[in-house]
């Protein structure tokens, strides 16, 4: 079989229908739109997710005989609440633990030259004094390179703040139109697409509560995990104990490796306020704990339907659409996965379960 017959099947398999070519200009307009206007767009993707996370609360609200427009009002009262409790007693405290941080990196630069060189004084034969000024230069390189990215994104976001303050405006008020009318939503875009719409309708049921279901999991994972953490490291008397808290909360939006770069902020700072001491070991354990709990225990129960990926296409996805759309492609990699799996599967089934109905008829 020549190359121009096999491509010939493999169009004919796969395109043969309308509904599949439609299909495939709607996925790349898509992820064109996304990709060229996503730094217009993100006010409308960010209140897009929220929405998504709320809307659960506004369904179970429904169920019991809430009016919609009183649950929407009620949840999203709920949701500037937290908002504004975020806002005044959150992030002033991870900010001054940052701030401090910040100020006492020179003593951890110091305190790590120091344990470097007690570490090449009791091995000698495998430590050398100029690995340990190459292991100096190059994190004194590194901590002068982040200062710099510090800096510039501090005075190149000065001239942002009227932005922010729009965003933070006009987020909260999609969200609210997003969650009063999205019926109405739903139709107008339905509206825009074919009748004829079976593979559409099939991949759209299998991605849509895998999707909202995603998000909310995602949140309360994120929720659960730093509360833990930081009562764990409040326990132990670990300094900044709430932004390190943070650090290992968000760390589990990149599986895998979210666990391992956490590590090291929370190593480096039991590190130079504990030593190499009991408490050091005690805390790296209890670290050590969480995490096994929320890869092998918290995670299950909240992903179990959504997150049948192997783990190998996972890190794949989460390098590329991080690599592509920043911090929302690590947050989206799963469900983007999960929708090209679903693309995959359900397009030839879809096309071939269509057709077998039209020869029943």
């Amino acid at each position: 079989m020549g190359l121009k017959a096999i491509f010939k099947n493999w169009v004919d398999r796969y395109f043969s229908d309308e509904e599949a070519v439609i299909l495939l200009v709607v996925l790349v307009l898509g992820f064109a739109t996304v990709i060229l206007f996503g730094h217009i767009l993100a006010p409308f993707l960010t209140a897009l997710v929220i929405a998504f996370l709320l809307q659960g609360v506004v369904s179970w609200l429904e169920r019991r005989r809430v009016p919609h427009l009183l649950a929407v009002i009620l949840v999203f009262v709920g949701f500037i609440g937290l908002l504004l409790t975020l806002a005044f007693i959150l992030l002033p405290l991870i900010w001054d633990q940052l701030v401090g941080l910040v100020q006492e990196t020179p003593r951890i630069f110091a305190s790590g030259q120091l344990l470097l060189d007690n570490l090449q004084s009791r091995f000698p034969q495998l430590i050398t004094p100029n690995q340990i000024q190459e292991w100096i230069y190059v994190a004194g390189r590194e901590i002068t390179q982040f200062g710099q990215r510090a800096l510039t994104l501090s005075l190149s976001s000065l001239g942002n703040v009227l932005a922010l303050i729009i965003y933070l405006v006009l987020v909260p008020i999609l969200v609210f139109f997003l969650l009063k009318d999205r019926r109405k939503l739903i139709d107008f875009v339905l509206s825009m697409l074919p009748k004829k719409r079976t593979l559409m309708t099939r991949i759209w049921n299998e991605m849509d509560d895998q999707i909202a279901n995603y998000i909310r999991g995602k949140f309360i994972e994120i929720i659960i995990v730093g509360i833990v953490s930081f009562i764990t490291f409040t326990f132990f008397g670990l300094p900044y104990s709430a932004l390190l808290a943070v650090v290992v909360g968000f760390s589990v939006l990149v599986p895998y490796i979210g666990a391992a770069v956490a590590t090291i902020p929370v190593a480096a700072v039991a590190g130079f306020y504990f030593g190499f001491s009991n408490e050091f070991m005690y805390v790296l354990i209890a670290y050590g704990i969480i995490q096994a709990l929320d890869g092998n225990v918290l995670a299950p129960i909240l992903f179990s339907e959504t997150n049948n990926i192997h783990p190998v296409s996972i890190i794949v996805a989460v390098l590329f659409f991080g690599g592509i759309w920043g911090f929302w492609g690590i947050f989206f990699a799963i469900p983007l996965a999960t929708l090209l799996k679903a693309l995959v599967y359900a397009w030839p089934r879809g096309l071939q379960h269509q057709k077998q109905l039209e020869t029943a008829e």
